[in-house]
């Protein structure tokens, strides 16, 4: 009756890793991978600039938790059951050995997503797992038992035939098709957004510094939803009298603004700077250890100290100096203006442009070949002990197909590979 004992749709990490877990617990269940495309684990092959990013050296789960702007509640559970020691002894057992870097980044020492890739298959080659590539679902319809109940298990049609298993693993991501199936099945789906980008901003003062990074504290600063096309339900959804802010290295580039402390909050605020339109400003304090008024006091100290020295010149606070000329002659001081010529009003508005500037964000770009969205299945539909769902027995979800997102840095792959591994170990402890 049934062609296999489970069926993995999506042949990406989450994909792969939990085919291999089902199949290491027990050799005689009889799996298949099903994949659209003609390539598999292609997120894995662009993660971290092509090194794969595998995922990262927090191995706590309280605080490992902390990196999900939506998933922190329901993943401290799994993470208890199976996180980043967990995933660094699978690869390691495997012969692929990892490297943490300064930043907690976990990769292979090859600093080759290939040996990611080259790990997978040369395991589900020998675990005997069958690869069906360019075999797109087009529907998933429960079977009937026969007493005419619908918990026998799950037929999967595809473009070229229809197979028949006892349990339905999916791990297709942010597949629209896929959503709308399991929409039609009575799965709520959270519409996506974009997570992880970067802003795009035309400003004098970052025009041609691009590459300089800088440590800064950024806020979004709030603004009314003035376009017709956001929906009540989403209206909802955004945090009231939330300030959304973030600190961190700050990357200047050709387009505007990068790295970590964008990219948390492009995470964090995924949702609200969609109802934005991507068209919003933000404040940046490039001092973010300094008070507005601690700043001005010093700057009025150097004017006592060094008053025939020019303000350009004297780079008074440690940012990098090329953002420092920027930041004085956008506070409308000239480049022959010594301290002593400086008035009250020109060190306050430096002291603004140094702690308190505002930035016109006008557009994102995607961050690298890294596209992640926040959305799909609401979390309430899913048995976190299980990551099966409430509402289908024998149906399970693994990877960003649910409403769960991470910031930058390993960890959307570290809730790929533990909501794999439970629910293959749920799959394994249920199969007949």
């Amino acid at each position: 009756m049934y062609d296999f004992d489970v069926i993995v749709v999506g042949g990406g990490a989450a994909g792969f890793y939990g085919a291999i877990q089902i199949a290491t617990a027990n050799r005689n269940i009889k799996i298949a991978i099903l994949e659209r495309g003609k390539q598999v684990l292609s997120k894995v092959k662009v993660s971290g600039g092509g090194r794969c990013n595998v995922t990262h050296a927090e191995f706590d789960p309280k605080e490992l938790i902390k990196n999900y702007p939506r998933g922190e509640k329901e993943l401290l559970g799994p993470f208890h059951s199976h996180s980043t020691g967990d995933t660094v002894t699978f690869f390691e057992d495997r012969n692929v050995p990892l490297k943490t870097e300064v930043d907690g980044r976990i990769f292979p020492v090859s600093n080759s997503s290939k040996s990611i890739i080259d790990c997978f298959h040369s395991e589900i080659n020998r675990l005997g797992i069958h690869l069906l590539k360019n075999t797109p679902v087009t529907n998933i319809l429960q079977l009937k038992t026969n007493n005419d109940t619908t918990s026998g298990g799950w037929r999967v049609v595809t473009a070229r035939k229809e197979y028949a298993a006892k349990k339905l693993l999916l791990t297709t991501g942010s597949s629209q098709k896929i959503w709308q199936l399991l929409n039609k099945l009575g799965h709520t789906i959270i519409p996506p957004v974009p997570s992880l980008f970067t802003f795009n901003i035309k400003d004098p003062r970052i025009s041609g510094i691009q590459g300089l990074s800088s440590y800064a504290s950024v806020e979004v600063v709030p603004r009314k939803i003035m376009s017709k096309k956001i929906s009540i339900a989403l209206k909802s959804g955004i945090p009231k009298n939330k300030s959304l802010s973030s600190e961190g290295p700050l990357l200047i580039t050709h387009w505007g603004m990068s790295g970590p402390v964008i990219l948390k909050l492009s995470a964090w605020g995924a949702r609200e700077l969609n109802a934005y339109e991507y068209r919003f400003r933000i404040k940046v304090n490039w001092l973010p250890d300094y008070h507005k008024d601690g700043v001005m006091a010093h700057l009025m100290e150097i004017k006592a100290v060094e008053p025939k020295k020019t303000i350009l010149r004297t780079q008074a606070v440690e940012i990098p100096r090329r953002l420092w000329i920027n930041l004085v002659l956008a506070s409308g001081i000239s480049r022959e203006m010594q301290w002593a010529s400086a008035s009250h009003k020109d060190l306050e508005r430096l002291t603004e442009q140094l702690t308190q500037a505002i930035f016109s964000v006008d557009g994102k770009s995607t961050f690298k070949e890294e596209f992640v969205t926040a959305g799909g299945i609401d979390l309430k539909e899913i048995n976190f002990k299980t990551f099966e769902s409430k509402i289908h027995p024998h149906l399970y979800f693994a990877g960003e197909i649910i409403n769960i997102d991470a910031i930058t840095g390993g960890f959307n792959f570290q809730n790929a590979w533990t909501g794999a591994f439970i629910a293959a170990k749920s799959i394994t402890s249920t199969i007949n």
